[in-house]
């Protein structure tokens, strides 16, 4: 059930300066998580879980009338990079290919001059190895970010994040998926009034149709259902 998750309701001002592992969710993430029990038990110990989804506000309006806004991955990011930039902290971004991590370096650089950057872009497969897991770690560790960011996709990253996150010497543990490919530019992220509008999915299905056609065509349509039958279950109750 979609209220099982703690849905972080606050601003991100009130994050506190302590080791969390961050994650977000949305109604593509939220479906996965119902037929991966890996997947869904990494989500709920999040210790904050961040509502990157206009279909996960209106779930909760609808199902409990709570009213929080959404916070999506790159409202994070921005925060967390401000955040740094202010007090003269480090990051390390952690997944997508060299020549993203290389453009993310080259724009943060100029944008955040203050922030310390470093990057790993870890083999492209299924399964890390154990040895692949320990080069991450050691990479992560040796650097000894304030911030880790981590761009494997969801569910990958997510599981990843929380197999480890006691094994990693850095306070905010960030799982931001697309937003290494909208900041390094090699995916455009929508207008600010679509997303003002809550229709940034929409702005995706047209840009990569052939990529999220299932995801929110037929998707959005499964976690409607899903909230259809949860509501009618508290009725019920």
């Amino acid at each position: 059930m979609i209220t099982d998750f703690n849905i972080f309701d606050e601003k991100l001002s009130q994050l506190p300066d302590q080791k969390l592992l961050i994650n977000t969710i949305n109604a593509y993430s939220y479906n996965i998580s119902q037929k991966d029990p890996d997947f869904n038990t990494a989500l709920k110990n999040s210790d904050i879980l961040l509502p990157d989804g206009i279909s996960i506000v209106y779930a909760f309006r609808f199902l409990k009338n709570i009213k929080f806004n959404k916070i999506a991955g790159a409202d994070l990011f921005f925060y967390e990079m401000n955040r740094l930039e202010e007090k003269g902290g480090s990051c390390f971004f952690l997944g997508s290919s060299e020549k993203n991590l290389s453009s993310i370096t080259t724009k943060a650089k100029k944008e955040f001059p203050t922030v310390k950057i470093d990057t790993y872009s870890p083999p492209f497969k299924e399964a890390f190895t154990d040895q692949d897991n320990q080069i991450m770690i050691e990479k992560i560790n040796t650097f000894h970010p304030d911030v880790l960011f981590i761009g494997m996709t969801a569910p990958k990253q997510e599981k990843w994040a929380n197999k480890h996150k006691d094994l990693l010497d850095v306070k905010h543990i960030c799982s931001i998926g697309a937003v290494f490919d909208f900041y390094a530019g090699s995916i455009k992220r929508a207008p600010k009034w679509l997303i003002q509008l809550g229709l940034e999915w929409a702005y995706r299905l047209i840009i990569e149709p052939k990529r999220m056609w299932r995801r929110y065509l037929i998707g959005n349509v499964i976690f409607i259902f899903s909230i259809l039958k949860e509501k009618s279950k508290l009725i019920i109750r």
